[in-house]
């Protein structure tokens, strides 16, 4: 459930948080969930601050894919196919959810300015839906996104089947797309939709976050 003290969201449901990290950070020309955020890594730092929004959390990584040291309490999976994309992260992710988990958050490891309580907002937008999903000016975020577990079978369908777009599982199960202005009330400048993919993108994110140099 997401319910802590103080929240101003609440939901009755038990949710879950995913980050996927089994990409190939080519612009980035290193590993991004290595990469340093202050004393954390960039996946850390995702994977606490996710935290403080949801449990139990998964960490998808590629199949020989090292990552950092994280909580005990974090699960890592890994893509059973790398060729597949991140339709293959969110199948892996809610794959590897206890059962117990009606839905998860899903994200990916370059997002360190995420804020928790967007994510909490995210969950409560969700409503009867089986996925919210972010839609700026047309554009959806899959990795920016709430999906239920019984979403699972349509995106192993549609792996199956090599469609691979993440959209495509949008259109096969109810899906309510969240605009901009139904989330700055909590990240007025969207930072949780910043993803970082290119040393400018770090350098950027780093200066943002108070951090003058690489700890």
């Amino acid at each position: 459930m997401v319910e802590r003290p103080g929240n101003r969201i609440q939901s009755p449901l038990t949710v879950g948080g995913v980050v996927l990290c089994g990409g190939k950070s080519t612009r980035m020309g290193v590993p991004k969930a290595t990469l340093p955020f202050g004393p954390e890594t960039m996946l850390q730092r995702v994977v606490r601050l996710l935290g403080e929004a949801v449990s139990p959390i998964v960490v998808v990584a590629a199949r020989d894919q090292t990552l950092p040291v994280l909580p005990g309490s974090v699960h890592v999976a890994r893509d059973e196919s790398e060729a597949k994309g991140p339709l293959e992260g969110i199948r892996a992710g809610l794959s590897a959810l206890p059962a117990s988990v009606d839905a998860a958050y899903i994200t990916s490891c370059d997002v360190p300015l995420l804020v928790p309580a967007f994510v909490e907002r995210m969950i409560a937008l969700l409503g009867e839906h089986d996925i919210a999903v972010m839609d700026v000016d047309g554009f959806t975020h899959p990795l920016s996104a709430v999906y239920r577990r019984r979403t699972l079978p349509h995106a192993e369908s549609l792996l199956a089947a090599d469609r691979l777009r993440p959209v495509f599982l949008f259109d096969a199960v109810r899906t309510r797309r969240i605009r901009p202005e139904d989330m700055t009330v909590v990240d007025p400048e969207l930072k949780t939709l910043r993803n970082l993919n290119t040393p400018e993108d770090y350098r950027a994110a780093l200066v943002d976050a108070g951090i003058d140099s690489i700890s």
